[in-house]
């Protein structure tokens, strides 16, 4: 006779009538945490205050804040899970998100809990909540589940209160999405002289593939940037699995000769690196040296496995083991580029960059490879790069974004190209181990945006263009200290687009983008529009872009 035994089924948390409960979520690292946390504490008691005051609510925590940890987050995916199984499966539930999070912590309870959803979070630079809610809702949107969004520089604001109300009151947040335009394979740009370049762009990557190489394809809870195979099979851009544990051993194989002479390489073209003595807090040389082994191992592997785009997982895993990937990616990107050879001495891709899927997202790296293979194709400039959705404001009287990855850019979007770059050592909370990032402001210029998320199996892309520009020193600088200044910034205005509209309907954290100049921007949209679709892919045109149609 078989007998059953299972661990104790908790106390299950049902809410009152007049109460509203909520999780929150952040970081793996807890160091992290602990400095984030003063923050949140903040925007609780407004969300307490606010549902008090507005609603005649009372917010309750469902889960408790641990004074040994020195926070009140939830930090891991066990603790989510355990969190989620004591709450009432069909209860409302807030999920309060003023940092950066690793979405799989909640996403597996969130997508069987029956309870309506609200992802809320705070508009803030310094503490980025709004890309982690960004990143959870693409991961929800992947995983079927649905959910309401919302977000509040301060949580007193009409908008706020409206959509609040709204929730509340039906579970639901309408937001306008007018702004997003269906195209397929029936609209006539599909015959237009650049829609045919695009469907022979196409019809080449279904027949003869771009591999993308990701090392360990997972990173920092972006469950939104894993994609299904069969999506990325039917779109003929399949995975290439890498280690990076085969990528330490490659780098160690480089020679201390053919380190210094990429560095040097870089230094000659007038890039400033930040150097100090530390290792444990400054920029060093050896960590430098480092990061061009790395370079030229990732060249290695993407000549080897005939690799279109290639990525590191980034923060999680070689950040214990090497420097920081930063400078690789943003090098290996650009095409002006230190010679790397291979092993028998030949230049690897001369004169061409090879897309690097930061994070390894596969939603960056299906457009970023889509476009450099359209472009280079063309003869334009093909450097692609992905960015945060990390902040934005306005400055005499327009709202400018600020899009920051969160390390390095290729060369070629900064303003002075190579000179234009300073390297300032990464973080050592997040960065044990160092390394320099390619920091320096976004040049202006027309360009191109996308983000590829999925729907089930299908692959659903968002196409839209902008204008990137140089602030005034002291607006730039403003906003660079507001976020990371040891990252790159890019500000831009995305036409046709509200900072409500691409809050409101953008699947992830991440936005891709390739510089393209007036005279070719409406050729290229097209084209890239119908090579979208040619390769089996839902699009949506966004703001403005769809007059270029």
């Amino acid at each position: 006779m078989l007998t059953l035994k299972l661990p104790l089924e908790p106390a299950i948390l049902t809410p009152a009538a007049d109460e509203v409960l909520f999780v929150t979520n952040a970081d793996l690292r807890e160091s992290a945490n602990v400095a984030c946390w003063p923050v949140e504490a903040k925007y609780e008691a407004l969300l307490a205050e606010a549902l008090t005051t507005h609603f005649g609510k009372r917010l309750v925590r469902a889960h408790a804040i641990k004074a040994d940890k020195g926070h009140g987050f939830i930090s891991g995916q066990r603790e989510g899970s355990d969190v989620f199984a004591a709450i009432d499966p069909d209860a409302p539930v807030i999920v309060l998100l003023t940092a950066w999070q690793y979405s799989h912590h909640l996403a597996p309870s969130l997508a069987l809990h029956r309870g309506p959803v609200l992802l809320l979070a705070n508009f803030d630079g310094t503490w980025p909540g709004l890309v982690g809610m960004l990143c959870m809702a693409g991961t929800l949107t992947g995983l079927g589940k649905p959910y309401a969004r919302l977000w509040s520089e301060n949580f007193d604001d009409a908008f706020f209160l409206d959509g609040l109300k709204s929730w509340l009151t039906t579970g639901e947040i309408r937001h306008d999405l007018g702004h997003l335009h269906d195209v397929d394979a029936s609209h006539p740009v599909m015959t237009s002289p650049a829609g045919q370049i695009g469907v022979a762009v196409g019809r080449h990557i279904l027949r003869h593939k771009e591999i993308l190489g990701l090392f360990d394809s997972y990173c920092m809870g972006m469950m939104n940037g894993v994609f299904p195979q069969k999506a990325l099979a039917e779109i003929g851009m399949p995975l290439e699995s890498l280690s990076q544990s085969d990528l330490l051993v490659e780098m160690a194989k480089v020679p201390t000769a053919l380190r210094e002479e990429c560095l040097a390489w870089y230094e000659a073209r007038g890039m400033k690196f930040q150097f100090g003595t530390d290792e444990a807090t400054e920029l060093t040389r050896a960590q430098v040296l480092e990061q061009c082994a790395m370079m030229i191992a990732m060249a290695r592997f993407t000549e080897r496995y005939g690799l279109s785009c290639v990525g590191v997982q980034y923060q999680q895993g070689l950040a214990r083991a090497c420097a920081a990937s930063d400078f690789a990616e943003g090098a290996i990107g650009n095409a002006e580029r230190f010679p790397i050879p291979n092993e028998a001495g030949a230049i690897i891709r001369p004169g061409k960059p090879i897309p690097c899927a930061n994070e390894v997202d596969m939603g960056t790296a299906i457009p970023q490879t889509m476009l450099f293979r359209l472009l280079d194709g063309l003869g334009l400039p093909s450097e692609t790069t992905l960015h945060d959705i990390r902040w934005g404001s306005v400055f005499e009287g327009r709202f400018y974004w600020d899009l920051e990855i969160s390390g390095s850019v290729p060369f070629a979007h900064l303003k002075g190209g190579i000179a234009g770059a300073t390297g300032y050592r990464q973080p050592p909370m997040y960065f044990p181990k160092g390394g320099s990032t390619i920091a320096g402001q976004g040049k202006q210029g027309r360009l191109i945006w996308a983000r590829a998320h999925y729907e089930g199996t299908s692959v659903v892309l968002h196409v839209g263009t902008g204008h990137a520009v140089e602030l005034p020193t002291q607006e730039f600088d403003r906003r660079h200290n507001a976020t990371s200044p040891q990252w790159p910034l890019l500000n831009a205005e995305l036409d046709g687009l509200s900072r409500d509209a691409l809050m409101a309907g953008h699947q992830s954290n991440h936005i891709s983008i390739a510089y393209v100049d007036e005279a070719h921007l409406a050729d290229v949209v097209r084209a890239f529009v119908a090579q979208a679709i040619t390769q089996n892919i839902a699009v949506k045109v966004a703001g403005d872009a769809f007059a270029l149609l």
